[in-house]
């Protein structure tokens, strides 16, 4: 049995403690918990009234026996009985067990309430700190609605004890931030600004914590602690370690409070006063001085307490980028962490200097250190700090390094951790189409990059890489060329095989002309790897089959006899059976100048923003440095040609209606939009629907709120017979578009069809300013058609508002 001192120990919870340790099993320790639970219900509910130091070991118990993990359903009005008794260990006692038993929404939270306020009033120092400690260990709106206007006045008075004053500002802090509705400084807020000033570096340690917090929700109405924090900082800087005897730290004076206020500091632009301004680039100088000294003490406290300051003076000075001068020293300093012995330093320099990179003042700086960088990329033994030596090269990349540090990072990639790989090839083919002057160049980089991380390339990569080559009249050889010879490798990555179909369907004629390539060997090449691939795979194959009848003649027979053979025309797939058979057809009746049409080159992609970049903003986890956030600052590349939304197979002219959808790449644009009609944004009427139909059918446009706005008056209000004609007879090839429209009002149709079943919508759309009144529609069967209409239902709108996409008629067939 542990010793227990006169007096104030409880003898009868320390021996039930001892019972507890003792008990060999979980059973018997359960039974002396049950036995002790019914002696301490009875002793509450017994006639004799219990002393405040029964209550207090009975409570002790209880708590013991919930920190157990045991529920306790009792007890909680003898806790808060223990509130008024004026000896500290019992009022101590109650306040602990209320902050851990008690919620919010618990009956006692008046009566717990009325005894906080009574020991706040009492100026007794002691009780007032408890009755603190609990407000924010509980920390309930309740609370805060009864508190928050008093704890800032027991913080600002002037007769409040220092001990007083830091259990406040924290109380105060813990309250702003799960009740900050509740909590208004108001004509108290200058007051707790002037809190830097006080004697008692323990008041200002608190107080600093409780205004940075408010300063990050209103920074105007707390901007004078700018100057207060430096006259402060400056005054723990020049100081020496014997100046602050009680609050240094390792031979570092008052290294928490020196942290906080520069970190309060990076809530606000730099000084406009020229004086405060200089008196904090001099504490930033003589930071970065100190770190040069030699260490006053081989502790690690020593090293870490003055490294904690350094790290959040840089952070300060990335923060203001506005002296080049202490941001190439600060770039100096990270650079000797780069090789420092302890792994923490040089991961927090890595951290710190892709920040670095993004400053035009300190970006030169951050290069020379390349070498190391890439040094740490390969010999690091923690994948953190070589995720982060990844992220500073990406940030350090420019025009002058890009061949060098993309190659670095394809090497790296053959041994990277598997948890790092996608966003390092995201990287990767970021970086080559940035800052490709030879495009070339970088179809080589990205193919590399699916040979050697085929698994962890995105759609997103290979799209990119087909649809700059698309747009790159100068690059489409070179590409076809560089293609044909990756796919032959016996190992073939997919991916490689989607790139080289999807080019070699294109502009496989390029390199027809040497034998080595002839159409033939490139049909047999691609034709090798069909069995080993995936069904989108294969489709997007058979796709370029029927490309090369185009582009080679002499292929015809050959591929026909592939697309006729069983596996594909009665493939269990039913897009790969629905391809083969209408590819077979169509190169079985179409004519000559058809299929050039239908098969013709996909047009160019309008320029827009890479999709790539959108993916590895996504990709960055918690914890990662936001090297993304860089790309704003790094302009100077600009962008490559090409659609940044669209895959490869948007945009392609249609040759059938594909009445399954599939999720695979489509040469031929089965189920895409007519050539160069750029994606409908997602908020607008008519144009969202149809998603094929193209922008020449229409002259509606989509506002910033996605409505339809009225094109430029026509001369006539409807279309001519012939054009309404040519409206009507386009759906023989299409189920989607635009079936009428004029000025006021644009009708379309969009349908599907399986085997003998169709299924049919009208779309009504209001192209004007003002409400449609009495709108009604009606449908006429000629014939015998209405025997072949198995459902019809006509939505019932009498009106129809200004600028609104209304579905109308729904028909099934």
């Amino acid at each position: 049995m542990p010793a227990v001192s006169k007096g104030d120990g409880m003898r009868g919870l320390a021996v039930f403690i001892s019972d507890i340790r003792n008990c060999k099993s979980k059973e018997a320790e359960i039974k002396r918990i049950n036995k002790e639970l019914a002696n301490i219900r009875s002793k509450f509910k017994g006639d004799k009234a219990l002393d405040g130091y029964s209550k207090k070991k009975y409570v002790c118990k209880l708590l013991f026996i919930f920190l157990l993990g045991h529920d306790i359903d009792f007890g909680h009005m003898e806790a808060v009985n223990l509130l008024s008794s004026n000896k500290y260990t019992e009022k101590q006692i109650g306040y602990l067990f209320i902050s851990v038993l008690v919620n919010s929404n618990s009956e006692l939270i008046r009566l717990i309430n009325n005894a906080i306020k009574n020991d706040l009033s009492s100026r007794n120092p002691t009780f007032m700190c408890l009755a603190l400690h609990c407000i924010a260990n509980v920390g309930s709106r309740e609370m805060a609605e009864a508190f928050a206007s008093e704890i800032p006045r027991i913080l600002v008075a002037g007769d409040t004890m220092d001990s007083v004053k830091q259990s406040a500002a924290l109380c105060l802090l813990r309250l702003y931030k799960t009740s900050p509705d509740l909590v208004l400084m108001g004509e108290w807020t200058s007051r707790v600004v002037h809190l830097l000033n006080d004697q008692h570096m323990g008041v200002v340690t608190a107080a600093i914590s409780l205004i940075t917090c408010l300063s990050q929700k209103n920074p105007d109405e707390f901007k004078t602690c700018v100057s207060l924090a430096v006259s402060r900082l400056s005054r723990i800087v020049s100081s020496a370690s014997t100046d602050l005897q009680d609050y240094t730290y390792y031979f570092v004076p008052a290294p928490w409070l020196s942290c906080k206020l520069l970190r309060l500091l990076q809530c606000y632009p730099p000084p406009e006063d020229g004086a405060v301004k200089g008196r904090l680039v001099e504490c930033l100088e003589t930071i970065l001085n100190k770190a040069q000294e030699p260490p006053k003490s081989k502790k690690v406290q020593h090293s870490n307490a003055k490294n904690a300051i350094l790290f959040e003076a840089i952070s300060l000075i990335i923060h203001y980028d506005s002296e080049p001068n202490l941001l190439v020293r600060a770039c100096n300093q990270l650079g000797q962490f780069l090789q420092h012995r302890e792994t923490n330093l040089r991961y927090l320099a890595l951290e710190s200097m892709c920040t670095l990179a993004s400053s035009e003042f300190s970006h030169e700086a951050v290069k020379t250190h390349i070498e190391t960088v890439i040094n740490a990329l390969k010999t690091e033994r923690d994948v953190s700090v070589r995720q982060r030596a990844a992220d500073l090269l990406y940030a350090m990349c420019d025009r002058s390094n890009a061949k060098q540090i993309v190659a670095e990072m394809l090497s790296y990639l053959e041994t990277a951790d598997y948890s790092i790989r996608e966003e390092m090839v995201l990287k990767v083919a970021i970086l080559a189409e940035k800052y490709a002057v030879d495009y070339s160049w970088y179809v080589d980089t990205i193919l590399n990059l699916i040979r050697i991380a085929g698994d962890y390339v995105s759609e997103e990569v290979w799209y990119r890489v087909i649809q700059i080559v698309i747009n790159r009249d100068d690059v489409q050889g070179y590409a076809a060329k560089t293609v044909f010879e990756a796919l032959q490798a016996p190992a073939c990555h997919e991916n490689m095989v989607k790139v080289g179909g999807y080019i070699l369907g294109e502009f496989g004629n390029l390199i027809a002309g040497d034998p080595r390539s002839s159409p033939l060997v490139q049909f047999n090449l691609l034709h090798s790897k069909f069995h080993l691939c995936s069904v989108p795979t294969r489709a997007l194959l058979l796709s370029a089959y029927i490309k090369f009848i185009n582009l080679f003649p002499e292929t015809k027979a050959t591929i026909q006899e592939v697309l006729r053979c069983d596996s594909q025309i009665r493939n269990s797939d039913v897009e790969l059976q629905q391809r083969a058979v209408e590819y077979l057809k169509l190169s079985s009746i179409a004519s000559t100048d058809v299929l050039a049409t239908v098969l013709e080159e996909m047009p160019p992609f309008p320029e827009r923003e890479s999709s790539i970049l959108a993916k590895l903003k996504k990709k960055k986890g918690p914890g990662a440095v936001a090297v993304t956030e860089l790309e704003d600052n790094k302009r100077e590349g600009g962008e490559l040609n090409g659609g940044g939304d669209r895959g490869p197979d948007s945009g392609a002219m249609a040759a059938s209606n594909a009445s399954t959808p599939s999720p695979s790449p489509d040469l031929l644009g089965l189920r895409s939009a007519a050539p160069g009609g750029a994606p409908a944004s997602t908020g607008s009427l008519l144009v969202d629907v149809f998603s094929e139909a193209g922008p020449a059918s229409s002259s509606v446009a989509v506002n910033d709120d996605g409505f339809l706005s009225s094109a430029p008056p026509s001369e006539d209000p409807a279309p001519p017979l012939s054009e309404a004609d040519e409206l009507l007879n386009k759906f023989v090839c299409k189920n989607n578009g635009v079936l009428f429209e004029n000025q006021l009002l644009q009708i379309g149709i969009k349908s599907e069809y399986r085997q003998n079943l169709g299924r049919m919508y009208l779309f009504y759309g209001n192209k004007t300013s003002v409400q449609f009144a009495s709108f009604s529609t009606a449908v006429s069967c000629p014939g015998d058609l209405q025997s072949h209409i198995l459902n019809m239902q006509i939505s019932p709108q009498p009106q129809l508002d200004f600028n609104t996409l209304v579905k109308h008629i729904s028909i099934q067939l």
